[in-house]
């Protein structure tokens, strides 16, 4: 009986983990000169794992195969991606190990991703991965020959469309990953490594300011309301308000933006460090609090305290004529949970929208 996982739990591989498969499958069908149904390999976490060889062509002095990526119950645009290695034997470099990015794997055309520009976008962890599990299946070929591996992803140009990819400068295809070469489904890491790396491109590409947005949307509205600003000056944090500001004081960002609309702001205000709706709670007594600083009377605000969204709060505000006051208020919160967060001298600035994408405050220090 084939085990069973509960929804959304079940667990993926990586990108990297699964070319490392396919060049260890290529390699071992070369050395044996017989193609392989399945591979086991060892991941960068130190797991061995058994994949699937979906096909493999062997030749004379190389080899080709093909692991399709699973990415278990995480929304990934690479899930059911060819993962295709090529492993050509070079007769004059006994004991080498080469890997090169092939059709649909990135290559990094600007300085900030921790790769060299021009080289293809694989990552450090699965780099030494792929060739690690190369000389273990190769061993005997290697004695008297080096290895040539080109990692390929047909898919990969189309796939990176749906990736941020270009805004890092990784052009023409999506990047090889993975650090242990599990993927867990929703990955906060995975989400908060991708922050990292946004910021720090932006860093040293020369850009001093950094717009943090929660979705596609409110990075929508913020690039209207900042159009000289270079598109990789705008990062989606989602509802990783702590992660932003961490990275972007580890790479001395000297001019801080948040743009949200008032559910996360209110979130963001009240400290939290996450702003997902099932992490924290927002505390409407809170926002209560603030209409009545803004004028709220006394019944509205004992109404906003017992509702359960700043939306209605807003609202409710808005017909007394204080939306005005109220939004200001809220963005000077943000600003000084901001200001707890990065250094002094950083210029801090809150961009409060409405769902139109009407900037309804506006806040700097």
């Amino acid at each position: 009986m084939s085990k069973r996982f509960k929804k959304g739990t079940r667990t993926g591989f990586t990108t990297g983990a699964c070319a490392a498969a396919a060049a260890a499958a290529a390699s071992k069908a070369l050395t044996n000169n017989k193609t392989p149904k399945t591979i086991a390999t060892l991941l960068p976490n130190g797991q061995t794992v058994s994949f699937t060889v979906d096909s493999c062509n062997l030749g004379k002095n190389s080899a080709t195969a093909v692991v399709i990526k699973d990415a278990g119950d995480d929304p990934d645009c690479t899930n059911g991606a060819h993962l295709t290695a090529k492993v050509e034997i070079v007769d004059d470099k006994p004991d080498s190990v080469t890997v090169h990015g092939g059709q649909g794997v990135g290559r990094i055309t600007r300085i900030g991703v921790g790769l060299p520009v021009g080289a293809p976008a694989i990552n450090p962890v699965p780099m030494a991965n792929i060739i690690a599990n190369v000389k273990q299946e190769g061993a005997k070929l290697l004695k008297n020959h080096g290895l040539r591996i080109t990692i390929s992803v047909p898919e990969g140009k189309m796939m990176a469309k749906k990736t941020l990819n270009h805004r890092l400068g990784i052009m023409d295809g999506i990047s090889i990953l993975g650090t242990g070469g599990i993927v867990y489904p929703y990955s906060t890491s995975a989400y908060k490594a991708s922050i990292q790396q946004a910021v720090q491109v932006a860093s040293k590409t020369g850009c001093d300011a950094i717009v943090f947005t929660t979705g596609r949307r409110t990075e929508r509205y913020a690039m209207e309301q900042k159009p000289n600003l270079p598109e990789y000056s705008f990062i989606q944090m989602g509802d990783f308000f702590a992660a932003a500001m961490e990275s972007a004081k580890i790479n001395s960002i000297a001019h801080v933006v948040v743009a949200a609309m008032a559910g996360k702001l209110a979130k963001i205000g009240q400290g939290m460090d996450n702003t997902h709706a099932h992490k924290n709670r927002l505390d409407m007594d809170r926002v209560a609090a603030l209409a009545k600083e803004a004028g709220g009377s006394t019944d509205i605000c004992d109404t906003i305290a017992k509702t359960i969204t700043v939306r209605h709060a807003a609202e409710l505000l808005k017909e007394q004529g204080l939306e005005k006051e109220f939004y200001q208020l809220l963005v000077k919160d943000v600003a000084k949970s901001m200001s707890t967060r990065l250094d002094k001298k950083v210029k801090i600035e809150v961009i409060a929208f409405g769902l139109s994408g009407t900037p309804l405050a506006n806040w700097e220090q």
